[in-house]
């Protein structure tokens, strides 16, 4: 956005997105795109990027945010730690452990690049 608070032409990209640009941001999220998935994602994306473009345009000097579509506002209960005396229990139902804690397998694997 610029210092108006508006933004400008120099803020989105005027350029068509190519295929090979989504299939990097694919690969960088590590999804693998089919060939014909590439390409209704390229033409999906820049429907997207031309709506965006539209609603840029709109005049909004003096509009106030709207951060919710009604005034209702959440009552929400105090957030306070309970000692429910459950370790034992939920211990008892892990399928591995190791001392009280229970034991799970490493979904991380440090530079497993394709």
């Amino acid at each position: 956005m610029t210092t108006t608070g508006k933004m400008g032409e120099e803020d989105m990209a005027q350029e068509p997105l190519s295929k090979t640009e989504v299939e990097a941001v694919a690969s960088l999220a590590k999804l693998t795109l089919q060939p014909e998935e590439a390409a209704s994602m390229t033409e999906q994306l820049a429907k997207i990027f031309d709506l965006v473009n539209t609603l840029a345009e709109v005049d909004t000097t003096g509009v106030k945010p709207t951060y919710s579509p009604s005034d209702v506002q959440n009552v929400l209960r105090a957030d306070v730690a309970v000692d429910a005396q459950q370790a034992t229990a939920l211990l008892a139902n892990a399928p591995e452990r190791e001392g009280d804690l229970i034991k799970v397998p490493a979904i991380i694997d440090e530079g497993a690049d394709k």
